[in-house]
């Protein structure tokens, strides 16, 4: 889930007419994007039907490729790619972890949204018709090795309203999205980490990347 992740007051107002397409209400969406927010809550249903426990927080997506996802219920955790590293902090255990920003962030299926280039080089898209009052759009990552099996992008008058993906193993995860807000006023640190003081850091932060030592 992470990964596919890595690899995503008021809504954004619709930027045309009605769209005929999910793909034309996915371009409507996300033309002219340079920062985005909104809220989100997630659920994971299991390949035999088991429900796993929902969580929910913001995003915050910057093109092309920085993004923040904070989870703050049912336990906090915090996703910063700055560009360049992914950080991975999970207040709770103390740790951060972090890495480089590499190709698996490229087949996200957040990737298009602030970059639609990346929709026919990382993907093939299909329409997937309508259901629940929304048009689907359904995305096949071309990774050698993807992360999911597909993505579906729902869409309603030009508004994203919910993710679904399907993993290899049949697990389903579905993310609702609600109070998108386009260009908001963020601080300005909102995509860029400095572990706490403290706090195990596990993996290769860069020369350039400022930590703290741990203390004994």
């Amino acid at each position: 889930m992470l990964r596919v992740i890595l690899a995503l007051a008021c809504f954004i107002p619709a930027m045309a007419s009605a769209a005929d397409s999910a793909r034309a209400e996915l371009e409507a969406f996300s033309r002219n994007i340079q920062i985005i927010s909104a809220h989100f809550e997630q659920s994971v249903i299991g390949a035999k039907g088991n429900r796993g426990e929902a969580s929910s927080g913001t995003l915050a997506l910057k093109a092309p490729r920085q993004f923040r996802w904070q989870t703050t219920t049912p336990y906090a955790q915090l996703i910063v790619a700055d560009g360049s590293r992914v950080w991975i902090y999970d207040p709770d255990l103390e740790q951060v972890s972090v890495r480089g920003q590499g190709a698996e962030e490229a087949h996200s299926p957040l990737s298009v949204l602030t970059d639609l280039s990346r929709l026919d080089a990382e993907f093939t898209a299909s329409e997937s018709g309508e259901r629940e009052g929304l048009r689907w759009l359904k995305l096949v990552s071309k990774a050698k090795e993807p992360e999911f099996a597909f993505a579906e992008l729902g869409f309603e008058k030009n508004n994203l309203a919910r993710m679904r993906f399907e993993d290899a193993l049949g697990n389903t995860t579905e993310i609702r999205f609600s109070n998108w807000q386009r260009d908001p006023k963020l601080p300005a640190d909102t995509f860029s980490f400095t572990p706490p003081e403290g706090v195990d850091v596990v993996g290769d932060p860069g020369a350039d990347a400022e930590i703290f030592p741990i203390k004994d």
